[in-house]
């Protein structure tokens, strides 16, 4: 047999074969391993519901949101409604606003003046059909209210169980944290579907019959402002707001990650968010960030302004200040 140089194995490729095993390389394996499980689940998890008739046939097939011709969303819009009366006893009046025109919206909000009542957070339950077991429980707000130490900045130090009657505390203040609608968004980014997207005025939606429950925006999110539906949503009928929207507050199924849509069924109507118009010391100020005229504009040139995380670079549309 004669030798041929181009059939040798290297030294260098015998090591990388039969290179040990360590608890390093295991681990790196075992998680690379784990995700793409976690993905292929996530991906299966819509033909596991058709078997299971959680949905149908023809929802398994629906284009995405923005693929859709008007007479495709129209009947699709006519299906939820009709499920949602069969399901919770309340027809909604289900609609598609689209974005304004000339309209970027931005939020501001005083911490000077939130006394950390929680008012805002019970207000978007309400208004966003977020399932609840009863009306004090905020665990699928979108809204979380974080008590801190006057002078602190490091929200790993805040408290989110406070008592609410006995703020405020005079050694404390408060921060309520929701979507931040950033410029440059790490939850659209990672969406393996594309069912999450940024729309012209800025606020970022979410397709909810897109949605496969994978969870990566989740864990991308800086701000932790998604909530992911691990079971049906809970609602008594007197709890329904029935003016609802497809990309806000229909009533959401289970499996799906939601978020704070600035409550466009509202402001893209020419309304306040519900949190803004609850709220009993004035702290919240909505509006137009290309009016120049708009009360946003205002606050962002003449008072103190910042914006949480500032150094992961996401470029929110959510705004802090204080008096002085």
């Amino acid at each position: 047999m004669t030798h041929d140089p181009q059939n040798e194995v290297s030294p260098q490729t015998i090591e990388q074969v039969y290179r040990p095993v360590t608890r390093r390389t295991f681990l790196k394996g075992a998680a690379a391993s784990m995700i793409g499980v976690a993905g292929l689940m996530a991906a299966l998890k819509p033909l596991l519901e058709l078997e299971s008739g959680s949905i149908t046939l023809e929802e398994l097939l629906q284009k995405r949101y923005r693929e859709l011709k008007p007479e495709e969303l129209k009947r699709i819009m006519e299906s939820l409604a009709a499920k949602a009366e069969q399901e919770y006893g309340v027809r909604p009046n289900l609609r598609d606003l689209k974005p304004l025109d000339g309209v970027e919206f931005g939020y501001a909000l005083n911490l000077t003046r939130c006394i950390g009542c929680r008012k805002c957070a019970h207000a978007c339950l309400q208004e966003n059909n977020q399932s609840r077991d009863d009306d004090d429980d905020l665990e699928m707000s979108y809204i979380r209210v974080l008590e801190l130490e006057k002078g602190a900045i490091n929200l790993e130090t805040s408290n989110m169980y406070f008592d609410p009657p006995t703020v405020p505390q005079p050694d404390k203040y408060y921060m309520p944290v929701q979507c931040q609608q950033c410029r440059h968004s790490p939850c659209t980014q990672v969406c393996p579907v594309r069912a999450t997207w940024p729309e012209k005025d800025g606020v970022i939606v979410v397709d909810y019959n897109w949605c496969i429950g994978c969870r990566y925006c989740m864990a991308a999110c800086p701000y932790d402002a998604r909530r992911f539906n691990y079971k049906k949503p809970t609602l008594k009928p007197a709890q329904i707001n029935p003016n609802q929207n497809y990309l806000s507050n229909r009533i959401r199924r289970q499996g799906v990650v939601e978020k704070c849509t600035f409550c466009l069924q509202r402001t893209r109507a020419g309304k306040y968010p519900a949190c803004l118009e609850v709220c009993p010391t004035g702290a919240r100020v909505f509006g137009n960030l290309l009016d120049p005229n708009s009360e946003i504009n205002y606050i962002l040139n003449h008072k103190r302004v910042y914006v949480l995380k500032e150094e992961v670079g996401t470029a929110p549309r959510f705004y802090y200040f204080f008096d002085k």
